[in-house]
Parts: structure tokens; sequence; C-alpha cells
């Protein structure tokens, strides 16, 4: 009888033979596997939904580093956190409403122009497609195409009114955020220190000490990097409303502050793009001559290799500066994930991620070969043969 008994260690079975029974982690692992894509989802919505917000939080945190070493040094004179941060942030936005208020005016007295001169500029750009192209048309018969209430021009026009309202609306939506912006940014400044005793109050000291470390370089070298590129701006305005005053092109101090910005706040290509604008109203202008373009190319070229081997490297040697290439790409990659907000917020955000990786680890005695030797500027290069023959 005691053979008979079932033993301990067999599994009882459970429905009909022959049917394994589902092990116990598998209805476990369904619903985590489920929960985690029901939650992926809510995430990707969410974050959709929080994107505008979240970038008006980055903007305003880069805005916040650019201002507070400003907003410190006068502190230190005796000002109040909130005013000298309100100070700051009303210059600023005065000085970007000048600026856009001066290129919204220059852009709309050449509309106008063009409004009011249709006739003559088609006529001087059909004949200059005839003289240089060996085209055949006829600048009558084009402006009258153009003109014609059916024609395919007036149609387009008329086609474009109803973008009016939605520009209206996106001008609006782009205040909106400006100045949700500037209040982010007036409380990070002004309540700086209260947010970092609370950041820090949850660190032990030790991550304390390398939290505010690494906040001060961003500071610094985020705000250096600005000013740094504002001040060379504010010197290329100057050149430039000079030399395009001489040479007599319309909207000279708007067309100098493009080119400044520009060329300083876009990598690479900025300071092409800007002087292609100066050219082009040189050559609209009614009355104005070829040459006159060529000269306003001709000096925009020379004052910016003047700039990058003179004005930057003296500027920009106690901030930071940036390799072109990676300028260049950093841009790229902010635009591709935030747009132009993020081409813009690229460079100080690369000068900040390069300072601190720079503060980061040893630094060791590089050996000598030829993939690693610094071709020396030729003013060093003059200096030092004439050290060289002085001693001889």
């Amino acid at each position: 009888m005691a053979e008979d008994a079932p033993n301990a260690d067999e599994p009882d079975e459970v429905g009909p033979p022959g049917r394994v029974r589902m092990p116990g982690w598998v209805p476990k692992a369904v619903f985590v596997f489920w929960a985690g894509y029901v939650g992926t989802l809510v995430f990707r919505w969410g974050f959709s939904q929080l994107t505008g917000l979240l970038t008006l939080l980055l903007v305003s945190l880069f805005l916040s580093f650019a201002i507070e070493p400003g907003v410190n040094r006068l502190v230190t004179r005796g000002w109040r956190r909130g005013q000298a941060t309100a100070l700051i942030l009303i210059t600023a936005l005065v000085v970007v409403s000048l600026f856009i208020g001066a290129m919204g005016t220059l852009i709309g007295g050449q509309v106008a122009d063009l409004l009011q001169n249709t006739d003559q500029y088609i006529t001087r750009i059909v004949r200059f497609m005839n003289d240089n192209f060996g085209t055949k048309f006829n600048p009558k018969s084009v402006n009258d195409d153009i003109q014609d209430p059916n024609g395919g021009f007036q149609r387009f026009i008329a086609s474009q009114r109803d973008d009016a309202l939605r520009l209206s609306a996106v001008v609006l939506r782009g205040l909106f955020d400006v100045f949700s912006a500037l209040f982010f940014t007036f409380y990070l400044v002004a309540d700086g220190p209260k947010l970092r005793r609370g950041i820090c109050s949850r660190l032990r000291p030790s991550r304390q000490v390398t939290v505010l470390k690494t906040w001060e370089l961003a500071i610094e070298k985020t705000g250096g990097y600005l000013y740094s590129r504002a001040l060379l701006a504010g010197i290329s305005a100057v050149f430039h409303w000079v030399a395009f005053t001489a040479l007599g092109i319309p909207a000279p101090i708007a067309l100098a502050l493009w080119v400044g910005i520009m060329s300083q706040f876009v990598p690479v290509i900025g300071a092409y793009v800007a002087g292609a604008l100066p050219v082009l109203i040189a050559l609209a202008n009614p009355g104005s001559t070829p040459l006159r373009a060529l000269l306003a190319l001709v000096f925009i070229t020379i004052f910016q290799q003047i700039q990058d081997y003179v004005f930057a490297p003296r500027i920009t040697a106690r901030t930071m500066e940036l390799h072109p290439a990676v300028a260049f790409g950093s841009a790229l990659a902010g635009a591709a994930l935030l747009g132009p907000v993020g081409a813009i917020l690229a460079l100080p955000a690369t000068a900040m991620v390069q300072a601190v990786v720079s503060e980061m680890g040893g630094r060791h005695g590089v050996v000598s070969s030829p993939l690693t030797s610094i071709q020396p500027r030729r003013r060093k290069r003059r200096r030092r043969h004439r050290q060289e023959s002085e001693r001889e």
C-alpha cells in the first residue's frame, strides 16, 4: 500500500492529459509589456503636448545663463537682484525691438517701392536677361501679363490674402512666447540663489560642490560666449554702417545691424547670407549701378577676413571659441531637433558642453608629429624671424 502512495515531488496533473500548464510568469510578462507600451504612448503624447513649454524653459535657461554675470555685477554695486534682472531684460528687449523695427521698416519700404515701380523693375530684369542669356522677351508684354486681373500672378496674390490672417496669428503666438520666455528668465535669475539652494538641499555636500561648479562654469562660458559675439556684432555693424553710408546704400543702419548679427550668430554661412541682402538692395535701388553692389560685396568679404583674424581671436581669447565645423554641426543638429530656435541655442549649448568637458579629466603633453603641428600665424612668424635676425 505504501508503494502506491503518490510522490510528493511530482506535480499534480491539472486539466486533460497531455496539456502543459502555462508558467506563472507569462501573465506578468504580458502585463508588463502592454503597460510599458501604453506608458510609452502616454509619454509621447504628453511630450508632444509639452514641447512648446519645454522649449520655452530651455530658452529661458540659456537666457538666464547669459544675463546672470551682468546681474551679479549690478548686485555687487548695490542693486537689488530683481531690479538688476528687470533692467537687463528690458534693455535687451528694447534693443531687439529696435532691430526688428528697423528691418521691418527697411523691408516695408522696399516692398512699397517695388509695388510703385513694378514696371521699371520688370523692364530692367527682362532687359538684363535678354542681354546676358540671349532671350527675346518683350518687357511690355510681361508687364501686361503681370497686371492682368485674370492672369496667374494676380490670382496668386489674391490667394495669399487668407494667409495674412494666419500670419497675424503666428505673430501673436510668437509675441506670447517671447514674453513667456522673459517671464521664466526673470524668475530663474531673480530667484536664482533660492533655486540653487533648493536643488543643493537634496544632495550630499560633495555633490553640491560639483553641481555649483558646473552651474558657475555654464554661466561663465555661456554668458562670455554670447557677450563676445554681441561685441563682435557691434564692431561689425559700426564698420558696415560707415561703408554702406559711404556707398550710398539705402537704410545703412538697419543693413549694418543685419550683417553684424547674422555674421556672428549664424555659424559659417551667416556672413555670406547676411551680405546677400545689402548687395541685392544695392542692385535693386533705382539709379544704382552694379559697381556699387560689387564694392559692397568686396567690403563685406574683406572685413569678414579681418574680423576672423584680427578682432575675433582677441575678443574670444577669454571666453569660448568654437571650431567652425563644430559650430556648423551643432547648428544643424539644433535645427533638426527644435527648428530655428534650436539652431540659435545650439551655439551657446555647445560652448557650455565644451567648457564642462574641458574641465573634466587631466591634461597630457602632446607628442611631436606632423599631424599635431600647428602652423603659427604670419604675424607671429614675422616677429619670430625679426627676433632671430636681431640676435644674429
